[in-house]
């Protein structure tokens, strides 16, 4: 073997699974050496052949699941470059590497330190490289190889459920699907039989199977009920190694229900069925309750009840009840123990919802007898009819029967009846009634205008034994009274017509008509008619119309409201009804002033008032408009009677100091037509008689303008305004909304001084009055009281 050619060899031990081995070397350019099987060459003496080939050393096999105690060889790889003398080092990389796979650095034996399971990694891809010791440069490049793991048969199969659940219906034919199972084997599916499985049945025979291939369940038994078995236990079992002795397995648990089907009819639990109930159970009431039974369940165990035959089937019904599958039985007529003392039912019960498929088994229906037995009970009288109605005149006789009423004691004994009138319909003692025979009668006199039905209950009672409660009913009379034509017609309403003094012959000037409180069969019919003797027959004439009204109409033209105004017309009244009836009412007629157009314009004062619209409502709210206007003209008239000023002083001789009440208020600091503000901060250094500027001057004087006070003059009102604004503000007591505070301030001090004398001097003589001539007529008498002799006054 050439050693110097840069070729890497590798000897590969292969373990093959019967642990048997054999070494191929192979240079990296793919031509083959040599070949060794079992460890010994195959012929010495053979002729070496070469030829070309691709890389095959590149894959080791490895069996999972190693329980030995030392290090799992896995293969040898070695350089040709390798002399053995530990200058070549191994070095391995990749998955697993020195964790999984060790390789001794010097020989270049690979080996396994842990225990593998392919089902965790089926292979593993690493890299070898050969490098110098000594420099470290790689020898060979590095190649990549894999370990690929052996698979034996180490999983057991698993289901995919631990418990199945399923159902299938009862009666359900052999081979009937019921529910399919999985199982998974982790073993390689492709090596071997370790993952063919197969699938037996180990508890549920023979009632169901199972595909052996595919996990279906099946039933394997014909007519399987319900109601004798409903639940099954299935053990089944899934086997690898395709069920070979051996193999590993897994079971899983599936609990099987029978679902029901209507396979089973009602059952009646006695043929006859007996109930005795008192006669006097009413209709609707419930008798007794009967039961079928069906052992299915759900709606399958549904029934309807039914009546088919009898003695008497119309007297009672049957009723389900479905909350609890009875059959309830109600009166459905009147029962009377004197008539039948006893009664007999046929009923019948059914299922709802029938199953066509079962009922060649069996009719799905059942019959019994119900026995009913009548209990005899003190019942009260009873009336023939369950309401009566009788008919009388208003006119009749008092004590004149209007009619009868009967009942009877139906018990054994047949106690007489008494009878009598509730008092509650019979408020008025209208009627009464006879209390053996039943006979009604009038008691007083009756007016239909007033009532013209009356009802009345009649209570029948029986003279029984007088230990016991007596017996009582009561029956509705309705009593209609009869029209008597007693009423006379009249107007309807109150009638007033108007005639035009310029009105002409044969004018209608109103039309009426009458009511009747009588109802006559055929209707009213009434006729009208002047009165005879009537004093204003020859000024009005009534026309009948025939249609139940009339005409008032003129006879003549020429009326004069100077002459007479007003017209009594009188007019007769009859209905067409026997005994004829009639009245006399009367008809006012005014004459009135017209325009041409017939419309009226004056009449007497109520004509005008009603023509005007005007109701006494709108006259009072006219009166008391007119006072009020009276009250605020009086309220005007004090108020400027107060606004009169009185002289400031009364007498000339009164030249003491006085308090005198000024109601004129000035204009403000703005107002500088009214005064000058100058004058007032500064009286003494005005001019003498200077002139007021709004008045027209008595004298002219020289006119000298003062300039405007500053505006910090006022600085103390401004200042008492936000100290009273602020105390209101901050005081507990002030109001919670806005409200008006008014205070009185006088100031620090007047711009035109102190008029009192209070503060002067010792004498008059010590103070000058002149500037009091400045000031207007308003000061003329003050100014006078203190004349002085250096200004002349107005004239």
């Amino acid at each position: 073997m050439d050693t110097i050619r840069p070729y890497l060899l590798f000897v590969i031990w292969v373990l093959l699974p019967c642990h048997g081995g054999s070494m191929v070397f192979f240079r990296s350019s793919g031509e083959e050496e040599s070949k060794v099987s079992g460890g010994t060459r195959a012929g010495t003496g053979a002729a070496l052949r070469r030829s070309k080939r691709g890389w095959m050393w590149n894959q080791f096999f490895l069996q999972e699941e190693y329980t030995g105690t030392q290090k799992q060889y896995v293969g040898k790889l070695q350089s040709d470059l390798d002399k053995g003398d530990g200058t070549v080092r191994y070095i391995l990389s990749g998955e697993g590497a020195d964790s999984i796979f060790t390789i001794e650095e010097n020989t270049g034996n690979l080996h396994a330190i842990k225990k593998l399971d392919r089902e965790e990694k089926a292979d593993y891809l690493l890299r070898i490289r050969a490098v110098n010791r000594t420099t470290g440069l790689g020898i060979e490049p590095e190649t990549e190889f894999m370990v690929k793991i052996h698979d034996i048969n180490d999983n057991e199969p698993k289901f995919s459920k631990e418990l199945y659940t399923a159902s299938v219906p009862e009666m359900s034919p052999v081979g009937t699907s019921v529910t399919q199972v999985t199982a998974t084997d982790a073993d390689d599916s492709s090596y071997g039989n370790s993952a063919k499985l197969v699938y037996s049945i180990l508890q549920g025979q023979p009632y169901f199977s199972v595909d052996s291939d595919t996990g279906i369940i099946k039933t394997a038994l014909a007519n399987m009920d319900r109601e004798k078995r409903e639940h099954y236990h299935v053990v089944i079992q899934a086997k690898d190694m395709a069920g070979q002795n051996g193999g590993l397995f897994g079971t899983t648990t599936v609990n099987i229900t029978l679902l029901d089907v209507n396979d089973n009819p009602p059952k009646f639990l006695q043929s006859t069925y007996q109930f005795s109930i008192p006669e006097s159970k009413g209709t609707g009431s419930e008798i007794g309750r009967i039961k079928a039974t069906d052992i299915d369940i759900g709606e399958n165990a549904e029934m309807d009840y039914s009546v088919i035959g009898g003695d008497i089937p119309d007297q009672f019904e049957i009723r389900t009840d479905k909350a609890t599958q009875e059959g309830v039985i109600i009166v459905k007529q009147p029962l009377d123990y004197e008539k039948k003392k006893e009664h007999t039912l046929h009923v019948q019960v059914e299922n709802s919802y029938p199953d066509p498929s079962f009922h060649h088994n069996s009719p799905f229906q059942d019959t019994a007898s119900v026995k009913i037995y009548l209990e005899d009970v003190e019942e009260p009288p009873v009336f023939e009819r369950s309401s009566y109605t009788m008919e009388v005149k208003e006119d009749a006789d008092l004590r004149i029967v209007i009619g009868f009423v009967s009942a009877t004691d139906h018990d054994a004994f047949h106690n007489p009846v008494r009878y009598s009138i509730d008092t509650r319909t019979n408020v008025d003692q209208l009627f009464n009634i006879h209390e053996r025979n039943g006979s009604i009668y009038t008691q007083k006199f009756l007016d239909r205008e007033e009532s013209a039905w009356h009802n009345i209950s009649v209570v029948a009672r029986e003279l029984g034994n007088p230990c016991c409660t007596q017996q009582s009913s009561r029956v509705p009379v309705y009593i209609r009274v009869l029209d008597v034509n007693d009423n006379a017609p009249v107007f309807d309403t109150f009638y007033e017509a108007y005639v035009c003094e310029y009105a002409k012959a044969g004018q209608t000037i109103q039309t009426v008509s009458a009511m009747d409180m009588d109802d006559p069969v055929g209707g009213h019919r009434f006729t009208f008619n002047m009165a005879p003797e009537e004093p204003a027959q020859s000024n009005f004439t009534v026309q009948d119309l025939g249609d139940n009204t009339a005409a008032i109409l003129t006879r003549r033209s020429g009326f004069s409201r100077l002459h007479e105004n007003i017209y009594q017309v009188h007019v007769v009244i009859k209905d067409g009804d026997q005994p004829v009836q009639s009245s006399t009412s009367t008809i006012q007629v005014h004459v009135c002033a017209c325009d041409q157009d017939g419309n009226v314009e004056l009449c007497s004062t109520t004509a005008l008032i009603q023509t005007a619209g005007l109701s006494t409502g709108a006259l009072v709210a006219i009166l008391l408009c007119i006072i009020i206007l009276l009250m605020i003209v009086v309220l005007f008239a004090a108020v400027w009677r107060q606004k009169k000023k009185d002289p400031l002083i009364i007498s000339k001789e009164d030249v003491r100091d006085n308090i005198v009440s000024y109601n004129d208020e000035g204009g403000g600091e703005e107002d500088t037509q009214a005064f000058d503000i100058g004058t007032l901060q500064n009286p003494q250094s005005v001019e003498e008689c200077k002139l007021r500027r709004d008045i027209i001057p008595e004298a002219l004087y020289p006119q000298v303008r003062r300039a405007p006070a500053p505006a910090h003059e006022n600085n103390d009102v401004r200042i008492f305004i936000n100290k009273k604004v602020y105390e209101n503000d901050s005081s507990p007591t002030a109001l919670p909304y806005d409200s008006l505070a008014t205070y009185a301030y006088e100031g620090n001090g007047s711009v035109a001084e102190s008029l009192s004398s209070l503060g002067s001097a010792n004498s008059d003589r010590d103070q000058d009055y002149n500037y009091l001539n400045d000031w207007g007529p308003r000061f003329r008498r003050l100014a006078d009281l203190y004349e002085t002799e250096d200004c002349n006054r107005y004239s």
